[in-house]
């Protein structure tokens, strides 16, 4: 039975723009200001127009596709089952940093109430139970999870929105021009360091794709969505971080927008704020577990990956097992690692899906010339560029980062010859149980 193709152009915007303004944002502004100072909203800008040439080449290969599968799909009809299963292992790699990361940025901010929670035994404690809620919460049902998820979609939103309008309010008649020996005193490796943090930030409009067999005229509403929601998501950013540095200036902190608040509106607007970014990062937790185990799930379903991943319960018909095993990497992640550490693997991750999708853009042009599709003018020369900003973001990267990037490309290496092996023995006993004539 096909899909109902229900989500129209604006409905996509609103999905793109919902999923890409998540919490990483709430930890992204100070640490963007430790890097490249008072410049950080030009960062912010400059980042937006990088993520238009990504996103330029998605709303092509994007557009060819009817079918559910996101990344996945792109890169295994482009390249074949291993290509796909490199970019399908990096995808999960994207959710599980993100939402480690999340669990951390929750943990820092709730300290704020209870500073108990902040460090040791008391940390791992709370972290554990900010994983171990919603990932039941699935297992129960995945009605009883999206209703999870939807309890914190307005929060996203909202106290950026206040912080703004209250930012430039107070300071809209101070504004003091960026000298070019600030904009230079940061050198080239802190300013590519900034755009790798910045990827994590702008990422997440790939992961709205998953579900295309539900989205109305693919070939015009994915372009549509993708431009109009980046320029509502870069208006956010580069705005909320002026507001930014011209109320703490480039102060070091764990929780920029709390001291952003305290300076606005005194402690009040400070605990909002606070309370508003842990009921944020809990609600992209939320929606990680309810997204991210399904992918696995499907992957088991279609023989890539292990039978015992798309197991369901006998009694809420839910991949109990492929929730269990995400929310146990995800919480293992989070104690082991600080929100920039994770943040940056986010983005190297999804570095990793955004070269596969330029490159599957060249491909499909050789593949299928007369598709039925979104043609981006000069689409190879763009996708070209969009490798090149993803391969330079790559190299920042460090040597623990790049190790943990190496482990789960083994992993994909792995899973392909075990799926292929899989698929041979397979059909070697479909032959075998055909009677001969």
């Amino acid at each position: 039975m096909p899909f109902v193709r229900a989500i129209g152009r604006w409905s996509m915007t609103g999905l793109i723009v919902g999923n890409v303004v998540g919490a990483s944002i709430f930890g992204v502004t100070g640490e963007l200001t430790r890097l490249v100072g008072r410049p950080s909203p030009l960062a912010m800008l400059l980042a937006a127009l990088g993520m238009a040439v990504i996103m330029a080449s998605i709303a092509e290969v994007a557009s060819q596709f009817s079918e559910a599968g996101g990344v996945y799909l792109y890169v295994h009809t482009s390249f074949g089952r291993l290509a796909g299963l490199l970019v399908g292992w990096f995808w999960l790699l994207s959710f599980i940093a993100a939402e480690a990361a999340c669990a951390t940025l929750f943990v820092s901010y709730a300290a704020q109430f209870m500073p108990l929670i902040g460090h040791g035994s008391a940390r791992a404690l709370a972290i554990t139970l900010v994983i171990a809620v919603p990932a039941l919460a699935n297992c129960i049902g995945v009605r009883s999870g999206a209703n999870f998820c939807n309890l914190f979609t307005v929060s996203k939103v909202l106290p950026l929105t206040l912080l703004i309008v209250l930012g430039l309010i107070r300071f809209s008649g101070h504004f003091e021009m960026i000298r070019p020996a600030e904009i230079t005193h940061a050198g080239l490796g802190g300013w590519l360091s900034a755009f790798l943090l910045l990827l994590a930030a702008y990422c997440g409009c790939e992961d709205t794709l998953a579900p295309m067999g539900e989205v109305k005229d693919p070939r015009r509403s994915v372009p549509f969505a993708l431009g109009i929601g980046l320029a509502i998501i870069a208006s956010i950013y580069c705005l909320l971080q002026f507001v930014t540095v011209a109320t703490i200036g480039t102060m070091a902190t764990d929780r920029p927008l709390v001291e952003v608040a305290t300076v606005l509106t005194g402690r009040s607007g400070a605990a909002f704020v606070a309370v508003a970014v842990m009921i944020s990062t809990y609600g992209g937790i939320a929606a990680g577990i309810l997204f991210a185990p399904r992918l696995a799930y499907a992957l088991s379903a279609q023989g890539d990956f292990p039978p015992f991943l798309s197991r369901l319960h006998p009694r809420y018909q839910t991949p109990v097992v492929a929730i269990a095993t995400y929310a146990l990497v995800v919480w293992v992640l989070a104690l082991r690692g600080s929100f920039l550490l994770l943040a940056t693997l986010t983005a190297g991750a999804v570095a990793i899906e955004y070269i596969g999708i330029c490159a599957a853009l060249i491909r499909l042009r050789k593949l299928q010339p007369s598709a039925p599709a979104f043609r981006l003018p000069w689409g190879r020369t763009i996708a070209v560029i969009g490798i090149l900003i993803c391969v330079s973001l790559l190299a920042r990267l460090t040597l623990q980062e790049m190790l943990l990037m190496g482990i789960t490309a083994v992993f994909a290496i792995v899973n392909w010859w075990w799926a292929k092996r899989r698929s041979f023995r397979k059909t070697e006993m479909e032959m075998a149980s055909v009677p001969t004539p």
